[in-house]
Protein backbone atom coordinates (compact mmCIF):
# COMPACT_ATOMS: atom_id res chain seq x y z
CA UNK A 1 0.00 0.00 0.00
CA UNK A 2 2.94 2.34 0.62
CA UNK A 3 3.83 2.04 -3.05
CA UNK A 4 0.34 3.15 -4.07
CA UNK A 5 0.63 6.20 -1.81
CA UNK A 6 3.96 7.00 -3.45
CA UNK A 7 2.41 6.70 -6.92
CA UNK A 8 -0.35 9.11 -5.94
CA UNK A 9 2.25 11.57 -4.69
CA UNK A 10 3.97 11.28 -8.06
CA UNK A 11 0.70 11.77 -9.97
CA UNK A 12 -0.14 14.88 -7.97
CA UNK A 13 3.38 16.17 -8.64
CA UNK A 14 3.02 15.64 -12.39
CA UNK A 15 -0.43 17.27 -12.39
CA UNK A 16 0.86 20.30 -10.47
CA UNK A 17 3.80 20.66 -12.83
CA UNK A 18 1.57 20.39 -15.89
CA UNK A 19 -0.95 22.95 -14.63
CA UNK A 20 1.85 25.41 -13.93
CA UNK A 21 3.33 24.69 -17.36
CA UNK A 22 -0.01 25.34 -19.09
CA UNK A 23 -0.37 28.56 -17.14
CA UNK A 24 3.04 29.75 -18.33
CA UNK A 25 2.14 28.91 -21.92
CA UNK A 26 -1.13 30.81 -21.59
CA UNK A 27 0.62 33.92 -20.26
CA UNK A 28 3.20 33.71 -23.03
CA UNK A 29 0.55 33.66 -25.76
CA UNK A 30 -2.11 35.90 -24.21
CA UNK A 31 -1.69 38.99 -26.39
CA UNK A 32 -2.68 38.84 -30.04
CA UNK A 33 0.29 39.61 -32.23
CA UNK A 34 0.20 42.05 -35.10
CA UNK A 35 1.77 41.91 -38.50
CA UNK A 36 1.45 39.64 -41.52
CA UNK A 37 0.20 36.12 -40.91
CA UNK A 38 1.80 33.13 -42.65
CA UNK A 39 -0.18 31.15 -45.19
CA UNK A 40 -1.86 28.37 -43.22
CA UNK A 41 -2.83 24.95 -44.58
CA UNK A 42 -5.35 22.98 -42.48
CA UNK A 43 -5.14 19.24 -43.21
CA UNK A 44 -7.99 16.87 -42.34
CA UNK A 45 -8.37 13.09 -42.81
CA UNK A 46 -11.92 11.89 -43.36
CA UNK A 47 -13.15 8.31 -43.39
CA UNK A 48 -16.94 8.04 -43.07
CA UNK A 49 -17.16 11.53 -41.60
CA UNK A 50 -20.20 13.04 -43.29
CA UNK A 51 -21.81 14.17 -40.02
CA UNK A 52 -18.62 15.56 -38.54
CA UNK A 53 -17.65 17.43 -41.72
CA UNK A 54 -21.05 19.11 -41.81
CA UNK A 55 -20.18 20.51 -38.40
CA UNK A 56 -16.48 21.27 -38.94
CA UNK A 57 -16.28 22.79 -42.42
CA UNK A 58 -18.64 25.74 -41.81
CA UNK A 59 -16.53 26.76 -38.80
CA UNK A 60 -13.35 26.56 -40.91
CA UNK A 61 -14.80 28.52 -43.82
CA UNK A 62 -16.07 31.20 -41.40
CA UNK A 63 -12.56 31.87 -40.07
CA UNK A 64 -11.25 35.41 -40.03
CA UNK A 65 -7.82 34.35 -41.26
CA UNK A 66 -6.16 36.23 -44.13
CA UNK A 67 -4.44 33.44 -46.09
CA UNK A 68 -6.00 30.02 -45.63
CA UNK A 69 -6.01 26.68 -47.42
CA UNK A 70 -8.17 23.73 -46.26
CA UNK A 71 -7.40 20.24 -47.54
CA UNK A 72 -9.67 17.28 -46.78
CA UNK A 73 -8.80 13.76 -47.92
CA UNK A 74 -11.74 11.35 -48.24
CA UNK A 75 -10.09 8.09 -47.18
CA UNK A 76 -12.17 5.62 -49.23
CA UNK A 77 -15.36 6.45 -47.36
CA UNK A 78 -18.51 4.44 -48.00
CA UNK A 79 -20.94 6.98 -46.58
CA UNK A 80 -21.80 10.50 -47.77
CA UNK A 81 -18.41 12.06 -47.02
CA UNK A 82 -17.66 12.93 -50.66
CA UNK A 83 -21.17 14.29 -51.16
CA UNK A 84 -20.70 16.62 -48.19
CA UNK A 85 -17.31 17.79 -49.47
CA UNK A 86 -18.74 18.40 -52.93
CA UNK A 87 -21.53 20.52 -51.49
CA UNK A 88 -19.12 23.24 -50.34
CA UNK A 89 -18.07 25.78 -52.95
CA UNK A 90 -15.08 27.75 -51.75
CA UNK A 91 -11.73 28.34 -53.41
CA UNK A 92 -9.96 27.77 -50.09
CA UNK A 93 -11.21 24.19 -49.86
CA UNK A 94 -9.36 21.40 -51.66
CA UNK A 95 -11.11 18.01 -51.61
CA UNK A 96 -9.15 14.87 -52.48
CA UNK A 97 -10.67 11.44 -52.97
CA UNK A 98 -8.39 8.54 -52.04
CA UNK A 99 -8.84 4.83 -52.67
CA UNK A 100 -7.32 4.05 -49.27
CA UNK A 101 -3.88 3.33 -47.89
CA UNK A 102 -1.32 1.17 -49.69
CA UNK A 103 0.17 -1.85 -47.89
CA UNK A 104 2.14 -0.88 -44.80
CA UNK A 105 0.24 2.36 -44.16
CA UNK A 106 -2.48 3.19 -41.66
CA UNK A 107 -5.43 4.98 -43.24
CA UNK A 108 -5.28 8.21 -41.26
CA UNK A 109 -1.51 8.48 -41.63
CA UNK A 110 -1.69 8.00 -45.39
CA UNK A 111 -4.56 10.48 -45.73
CA UNK A 112 -2.56 13.17 -43.94
CA UNK A 113 0.58 12.37 -45.90
CA UNK A 114 -1.49 12.78 -49.06
CA UNK A 115 -2.96 16.06 -47.83
CA UNK A 116 0.52 17.40 -47.02
CA UNK A 117 1.60 16.77 -50.62
CA UNK A 118 -1.06 19.26 -51.78
CA UNK A 119 -0.39 21.82 -49.05
CA UNK A 120 1.32 25.09 -49.98
CA UNK A 121 1.12 26.81 -46.61
CA UNK A 122 4.08 28.04 -44.57
CA UNK A 123 2.48 26.45 -41.51
CA UNK A 124 0.52 23.18 -41.37
CA UNK A 125 -2.32 22.55 -38.90
CA UNK A 126 -3.51 18.95 -38.59
CA UNK A 127 -7.10 18.57 -37.36
CA UNK A 128 -9.30 15.51 -36.96
CA UNK A 129 -12.63 15.57 -38.78
CA UNK A 130 -14.52 15.40 -35.48
CA UNK A 131 -13.16 18.77 -34.34
CA UNK A 132 -14.88 22.14 -34.56
CA UNK A 133 -13.48 25.67 -34.28
CA UNK A 134 -15.26 27.56 -31.52
CA UNK A 135 -15.03 31.14 -32.78
CA UNK A 136 -14.09 33.04 -35.94
CA UNK A 137 -10.57 33.92 -34.79
CA UNK A 138 -9.61 30.44 -33.60
CA UNK A 139 -7.01 30.02 -36.34
CA UNK A 140 -5.57 33.45 -35.59
CA UNK A 141 -5.28 32.43 -31.94
CA UNK A 142 -3.64 29.09 -32.74
CA UNK A 143 -1.21 30.66 -35.20
CA UNK A 144 -0.27 33.37 -32.70
CA UNK A 145 0.49 30.71 -30.11
CA UNK A 146 2.64 28.83 -32.60
CA UNK A 147 4.56 31.94 -33.66
CA UNK A 148 5.43 32.75 -30.06
CA UNK A 149 6.96 29.35 -29.38
CA UNK A 150 10.70 28.68 -29.83
CA UNK A 151 11.73 27.89 -33.41
CA UNK A 152 12.29 24.22 -32.54
CA UNK A 153 8.78 23.70 -31.14
CA UNK A 154 5.77 21.84 -32.50
CA UNK A 155 2.42 22.96 -31.07
CA UNK A 156 -0.20 20.53 -29.87
CA UNK A 157 -3.40 21.41 -28.06
CA UNK A 158 -5.64 20.19 -25.27
CA UNK A 159 -9.08 20.48 -26.86
CA UNK A 160 -12.54 20.91 -25.40
CA UNK A 161 -14.35 17.56 -25.34
CA UNK A 162 -17.97 17.44 -26.45
CA UNK A 163 -20.33 14.61 -27.34
CA UNK A 164 -21.07 11.43 -25.39
CA UNK A 165 -19.29 8.56 -23.67
CA UNK A 166 -17.88 10.93 -21.04
CA UNK A 167 -17.24 8.24 -18.45
CA UNK A 168 -14.56 6.86 -20.78
CA UNK A 169 -13.63 9.98 -22.74
CA UNK A 170 -12.76 11.90 -19.55
CA UNK A 171 -9.95 9.40 -18.93
CA UNK A 172 -8.08 10.82 -21.95
CA UNK A 173 -7.39 14.34 -20.62
CA UNK A 174 -6.93 12.81 -17.17
CA UNK A 175 -4.06 10.70 -18.52
CA UNK A 176 -2.64 13.65 -20.47
CA UNK A 177 -2.46 15.74 -17.31
CA UNK A 178 -1.35 13.19 -14.70
CA UNK A 179 0.72 10.67 -16.67
CA UNK A 180 2.68 12.83 -19.12
CA UNK A 181 5.10 15.38 -17.59
CA UNK A 182 4.87 18.00 -20.33
CA UNK A 183 7.03 20.38 -18.33
CA UNK A 184 9.94 17.94 -18.71
CA UNK A 185 9.60 17.22 -22.44
CA UNK A 186 12.19 19.80 -23.52
CA UNK A 187 14.77 18.47 -21.08
CA UNK A 188 13.80 14.79 -21.04
CA UNK A 189 14.17 11.79 -23.35
CA UNK A 190 12.26 11.49 -26.62
CA UNK A 191 9.92 8.92 -25.04
CA UNK A 192 8.30 11.79 -23.12
CA UNK A 193 7.30 13.41 -26.40
CA UNK A 194 3.88 12.97 -27.90
CA UNK A 195 1.17 14.81 -29.77
CA UNK A 196 -2.58 15.10 -29.53
CA UNK A 197 -3.43 13.92 -33.03
CA UNK A 198 -6.70 15.87 -32.93
CA UNK A 199 -4.84 19.18 -33.15
CA UNK A 200 -1.18 19.94 -33.87
CA UNK A 201 0.82 22.49 -35.82
CA UNK A 202 4.26 22.47 -37.45
CA UNK A 203 6.15 24.64 -39.90
CA UNK A 204 6.01 23.39 -43.47
CA UNK A 205 9.80 23.48 -43.68
CA UNK A 206 10.18 21.15 -40.69
CA UNK A 207 7.47 18.84 -42.02
CA UNK A 208 9.07 18.59 -45.46
CA UNK A 209 12.47 17.96 -43.94
CA UNK A 210 11.34 15.09 -41.70
CA UNK A 211 8.14 13.74 -43.32
CA UNK A 212 6.83 12.36 -40.00
CA UNK A 213 3.81 10.60 -41.50
CA UNK A 214 6.00 8.62 -43.85
CA UNK A 215 8.34 7.76 -40.96
CA UNK A 216 5.39 6.52 -38.84
CA UNK A 217 3.25 5.16 -41.67
CA UNK A 218 2.30 1.86 -40.03
CA UNK A 219 1.52 3.14 -36.54
CA UNK A 220 -1.95 2.96 -34.97
CA UNK A 221 -0.80 5.40 -32.26
CA UNK A 222 0.55 7.72 -34.91
CA UNK A 223 0.33 10.88 -32.79
CA UNK A 224 2.41 9.43 -29.94
CA UNK A 225 4.95 7.95 -32.33
CA UNK A 226 5.18 11.11 -34.44
CA UNK A 227 5.74 13.15 -31.29
CA UNK A 228 8.61 10.87 -30.27
CA UNK A 229 10.01 10.88 -33.81
CA UNK A 230 10.02 14.67 -33.89
CA UNK A 231 11.64 14.79 -30.44
CA UNK A 232 14.43 12.52 -31.61
CA UNK A 233 14.99 14.86 -34.53
CA UNK A 234 15.26 18.06 -32.53
CA UNK A 235 11.66 19.33 -32.51
CA UNK A 236 9.93 19.70 -29.15
CA UNK A 237 6.18 18.93 -28.80
CA UNK A 238 4.74 21.81 -26.79
CA UNK A 239 1.23 21.56 -25.40
CA UNK A 240 -1.09 24.56 -25.04
CA UNK A 241 -4.62 24.86 -23.71
CA UNK A 242 -6.69 25.14 -26.90
CA UNK A 243 -10.08 24.55 -25.30
CA UNK A 244 -11.33 28.05 -26.14
CA UNK A 245 -10.40 27.54 -29.80
CA UNK A 246 -11.03 23.89 -30.66
CA UNK A 247 -13.71 21.42 -29.57
CA UNK A 248 -13.73 17.73 -30.43
CA UNK A 249 -16.78 15.46 -30.71
CA UNK A 250 -15.00 12.14 -30.27
CA UNK A 251 -17.93 9.78 -29.81
CA UNK A 252 -21.70 9.92 -29.76
CA UNK A 253 -22.16 7.53 -26.81
CA UNK A 254 -20.43 5.07 -24.50
CA UNK A 255 -20.70 2.16 -26.94
CA UNK A 256 -18.94 4.10 -29.69
CA UNK A 257 -16.29 5.32 -27.25
CA UNK A 258 -15.61 1.75 -26.13
CA UNK A 259 -15.15 0.58 -29.70
CA UNK A 260 -12.90 3.55 -30.50
CA UNK A 261 -10.63 3.12 -27.50
CA UNK A 262 -10.38 -0.63 -28.05
CA UNK A 263 -7.99 -0.15 -30.97
CA UNK A 264 -5.58 2.01 -28.92
CA UNK A 265 -5.67 1.01 -25.25
CA UNK A 266 -3.54 -2.13 -25.53
CA UNK A 267 -0.85 -0.24 -27.45
CA UNK A 268 -0.85 2.65 -24.98
CA UNK A 269 -0.24 0.13 -22.20
CA UNK A 270 2.80 -1.40 -23.83
CA UNK A 271 1.60 -3.31 -26.88
CA UNK A 272 2.94 -6.71 -25.73
CA UNK A 273 1.92 -9.13 -22.99
CA UNK A 274 4.41 -8.37 -20.20
CA UNK A 275 4.36 -4.53 -20.37
CA UNK A 276 0.58 -4.63 -20.75
CA UNK A 277 0.06 -6.87 -17.71
CA UNK A 278 2.40 -4.71 -15.64
CA UNK A 279 0.54 -1.55 -16.69
CA UNK A 280 -2.84 -3.13 -16.01
CA UNK A 281 -1.72 -4.24 -12.55
CA UNK A 282 -0.46 -0.75 -11.73
CA UNK A 283 -3.65 0.86 -13.04
CA UNK A 284 -5.83 -1.50 -10.99
CA UNK A 285 -3.76 -0.97 -7.85
CA UNK A 286 -3.87 2.83 -8.10
CA UNK A 287 -7.42 3.43 -9.28
CA UNK A 288 -9.42 0.40 -8.12
CA UNK A 289 -7.83 -1.75 -5.40
CA UNK A 290 -6.13 1.01 -3.42
CA UNK A 291 -9.21 3.26 -3.21
CA UNK A 292 -11.35 0.21 -2.30
CA UNK A 293 -9.11 -0.59 0.69
CA UNK A 294 -8.23 2.90 1.94
CA UNK A 295 -10.54 5.88 2.36
CA UNK A 296 -7.53 8.19 2.06
CA UNK A 297 -6.70 6.76 -1.35
CA UNK A 298 -10.37 6.99 -2.31
CA UNK A 299 -10.32 10.69 -1.47
CA UNK A 300 -7.05 11.14 -3.36
CA UNK A 301 -8.54 9.42 -6.41
CA UNK A 302 -11.61 11.67 -6.32
CA UNK A 303 -9.51 14.82 -5.89
CA UNK A 304 -7.18 13.88 -8.75
CA UNK A 305 -10.04 13.07 -11.14
CA UNK A 306 -12.09 16.11 -10.12
CA UNK A 307 -9.18 18.47 -10.79
CA UNK A 308 -8.58 17.08 -14.27
CA UNK A 309 -12.31 17.03 -15.04
CA UNK A 310 -12.71 20.64 -13.92
CA UNK A 311 -9.66 21.73 -15.89
CA UNK A 312 -10.97 20.15 -19.08
CA UNK A 313 -14.64 21.06 -18.79
CA UNK A 314 -16.34 17.80 -17.85
CA UNK A 315 -19.51 18.08 -15.73
CA UNK A 316 -19.57 17.32 -12.02
CA UNK A 317 -21.55 14.12 -12.48
CA UNK A 318 -18.58 12.64 -14.37
CA UNK A 319 -16.34 13.37 -11.39
CA UNK A 320 -18.90 11.96 -8.98
CA UNK A 321 -18.82 8.69 -10.93
CA UNK A 322 -15.01 8.53 -11.04
CA UNK A 323 -14.88 4.93 -9.67
CA UNK A 324 -17.21 3.86 -12.50
CA UNK A 325 -14.95 5.57 -15.05
CA UNK A 326 -11.86 3.77 -13.78
CA UNK A 327 -13.66 0.41 -13.65
CA UNK A 328 -14.86 0.91 -17.21
CA UNK A 329 -11.33 1.89 -18.19
CA UNK A 330 -9.92 -1.31 -16.73
CA UNK A 331 -12.52 -3.48 -18.46
CA UNK A 332 -11.92 -1.70 -21.76
CA UNK A 333 -8.16 -2.28 -21.43
CA UNK A 334 -8.77 -6.02 -21.02
CA UNK A 335 -11.13 -6.02 -24.00
CA UNK A 336 -8.54 -4.15 -26.08
CA UNK A 337 -5.83 -6.68 -25.24
CA UNK A 338 -8.10 -9.61 -26.14
CA UNK A 339 -9.06 -7.94 -29.43
CA UNK A 340 -5.41 -7.41 -30.36
CA UNK A 341 -4.39 -10.93 -29.34
CA UNK A 342 -7.21 -12.37 -31.46
CA UNK A 343 -6.57 -10.05 -34.41
CA UNK A 344 -10.05 -8.56 -34.21
CA UNK A 345 -9.32 -4.85 -34.08
CA UNK A 346 -11.27 -2.73 -36.54
CA UNK A 347 -12.40 0.85 -37.01
CA UNK A 348 -14.87 2.36 -39.48
CA UNK A 349 -15.22 -0.80 -41.51
CA UNK A 350 -11.49 -1.40 -41.84
CA UNK A 351 -9.58 -4.10 -39.97
CA UNK A 352 -6.34 -2.71 -38.58
CA UNK A 353 -3.13 -4.07 -37.17
CA UNK A 354 0.25 -2.64 -36.32
CA UNK A 355 2.19 -2.06 -39.51
CA UNK A 356 -0.80 -0.90 -41.54
CA UNK A 357 -4.44 -1.46 -42.39
CA UNK A 358 -5.37 -5.02 -43.32
CA UNK A 359 -8.34 -4.37 -45.53
CA UNK A 360 -10.91 -1.83 -46.61
CA UNK A 361 -14.62 -2.35 -46.51
CA UNK A 362 -15.91 -3.93 -49.76
CA UNK A 363 -16.62 -0.65 -51.54
CA UNK A 364 -13.66 1.33 -52.85
CA UNK A 365 -13.14 4.37 -55.01
CA UNK A 366 -10.38 5.57 -57.23
CA UNK A 367 -8.08 8.44 -56.34
CA UNK A 368 -9.48 11.77 -57.45
CA UNK A 369 -8.88 15.44 -56.83
CA UNK A 370 -10.84 18.37 -58.21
Amino acid sequence: MALVYAIYALLFGVLSGNLAYLRRQQLRTHDITTGEYPRLSVLIPARNEETNLERLLPTLLAQDYPDLQIIVVDDASDDGTWRVLSSFRDDRLVSIRSSGPPPGWMGKVHALHTAAAYADGDVLLFLDADTQLRHERALVSMTDRFRRLPSDAVLTGITSHQGGGNLLVSLVPHAILVALPWFLVRRGPATLGGLNGQCWMISSADYRRLEPHRACRGEILEDVMIGRFLSRNGLVPTVVDAQRDVAVYMYADLREAWHGFRKNAYLIMGGSAIPYLASLAAYAAVYIIGPALSWKLLVAMYVLKTITDRRTGFPLWVSALAPVSFLLGSAMQVDSALAHWRGRVSWKGRAVRRGGSMADSPSSVNSESP
